[in-house]
C-alpha cells in the first residue's frame, strides 16, 4: 500500500509539476522536460505491472500500479497532443506577413553556407542565433545579400576582452531592412540588464516602427545553475510586458516550465507561444540526435497578441552538426 501511495504521488508530480510548484526544481524541472520520455516510462511500467498481475500474491498490487501508469502516462499523451505533436506545416507568405527563425548553432558546428541556406529557403524576415559570432552573422548576410536578400546584422558578445572565449559567449541577430533601421539597447550590450550567464539581446526599431525582438538565450537547468537558469527565465519574461514584441531563441525551457511567467493568457509576460498554437508545441528542439517527439521543446519563438501566428516548423536535423534543431514561424499583424 506504501507503494502505491509513493508511485502515486510522484506520477502526480512529474506529470504536472505545476500544482505543486515544483516545475523549477530539480529534478522534476528535467523530468518534465521530456514528455515523450515519460509517456513511455509510464507505458513500460504498465507492461511491467501487467506481468505481475499474473502473479495470484501480487495482483491487487499490480492493479494498483498499471492503473496509475495508465492515468499517467494518458495525462501526459493528452498534454502533448493538445500543445501538437507537429509536422508544422508553413503557409504561403502574405504582403503582410513576416517569417522569424530561430537556431542555437552551437557555435561554429554549423557553417555559415547552411545557415544562410535555411534562412533564404525559409524566407526569414528576423532570425536569432544564440551562440554565433558577429563574424559569422556578417558572412551570413553577405551570402544573403548576393542572393538579394541583404540583413542587417547585431550581436552582444560577453566577455569582449577574452579572447577565443566560449561560442556560447555570442548571439547575433539578423533583421530584413524591410522591417527598418534597428539597434541592441545599451543594457544588453553592457550586459547591466541581461540574462547572467550567457548573453540574450533586445533590439528596438530605430524608428518607432515594427516590433521589438528580443533574441533569448537562457542557461541550461544544470543543477548547479538552477538559480541562474530561474532568474534567466523571469528575466525574458520582464521583456514581454506588452506592446508589440517578438522572443526568439534557446529558452532552455518547455512550457511547462514557465507555469506562473505569463500575464493575460501569455506563457512569457504577454507573448505567446507560437509552436504551441500552430500544432507543433511537442516537436522537440533538443537534442537534435533523436526523433523530435522524444527530445525536448526548448526553443521558442513567441510575441504578443498583436502577431497571430499561422503556422510553425521544426526543421529537419539533417546535416546540421548543432545539438539544435531550428524554428521557424509565420506571423500575420492580428486584426
Amino acid at each position: 500500500m506504501l507503494l502505491t501511495v509513493l508511485f502515486a504521488i510522484a506520477t502526480a508530480i512529474v506529470t504536472w509539476p505545476q500544482f505543486f510548484r515544483l516545475e523549477q526544481s530539480f529534478p522534476f524541472a528535467q523530468l518534465v522536460a521530456v514528455r515523450g520520455w515519460l509517456v513511455i516510462g509510464f507505458a513500460l511500467v504498465l507492461v511491467l505491472a501487467l506481468l505481475l498481475s499474473v502473479s495470484r500474491r501480487m495482483r491487487g498490487f499490480a492493479a494498483s500500479i498499471a492503473i496509475i501508469a495508465l492515468l499517467g502516462g494518458g495525462a501526459s499523451a493528452v498534454i502533448g497532443l493538445t500543445r501538437g505533436i507537429g509536422p508544422g506545416e508553413m503557409p504561403e507568405p502574405t504582403d503582410a506577413s513576416i517569417r522569424v527563425m530561430t537556431w542555437n548553432t552551437a557555435g561554429e558546428a554549423v557553417s555559415a553556407e547552411r545557415i544562410a541556406q535555411e534562412i533564404v529557403s525559409n524566407g526569414a524576415d528576423i532570425v536569432t542565433l544564440p551562440e554565433t559570432s558577429e563574424e559569422v552573422g556578417e558572412r551570413i548576410a553577405l551570402m544573403m545579400r548576393e542572393q538579394g536578400q541583404p540583413m542587417w546584422v547585431h550581436h552582444v558578445q560577453f566577455n569582449p576582452e577574452v579572447t577565443n572565449g566560449p561560442q556560447s559567449w555570442f548571439t547575433t541577430i539578423l533583421i530584413s531592412p524591410e522591417l527598418g533601421d534597428y539597434s541592441v539597447i545599451p543594457s544588453s550590450t553592457d550586459g547591466t540588464s541581461n540574462t547572467g550567464s550567457v548573453p540574450s539581446a533586445v533590439v528596438m526599431p530605430i524608428d518607432g516602427h515594427g516590433p521589438t525582438v528580443v533574441a533569448v538565450h537562457a542557461v541550461a537547468p544544470r543543477p548547479d545553475e538552477m538559480d541562474q537558469w530561474r532568474s534567466d527565465l523571469q528575466w525574458v519574461a520582464d521583456q514581454c510586458p506588452g506592446g508589440n514584441v517578438i522572443l526568439a531563441g534557446d529558452f532552455n525551457a518547455t512550457l511547462d516550465h514557465m507555469s506562473g511567467l505569463g500575464v493575460d493568457g501569455g506563457d512569457m509576460g504577454a507573448c505567446r507561444d507560437a509552436a504551441a498554437r500552430t500544432g507543433n508545441g511537442l516537436s522537440g528542439t533538443w537534442p537534435a540526435s533523436i526523433p523530435a517527439l522524444a527530445g525536448s521543446p526548448i526553443d521558442h519563438i513567441m510575441a504578443t497578441p498583436n502577431w497571430t501566428p499561422t503556422g510553425s516548423h521544426v526543421l529537419s536535423s539533417a546535416d546540421s552538426r548543432s545539438d539544435h534543431r531550428a524554428v521557424v514561424v509565420q506571423y500575420e499583424p492580428a486584426g
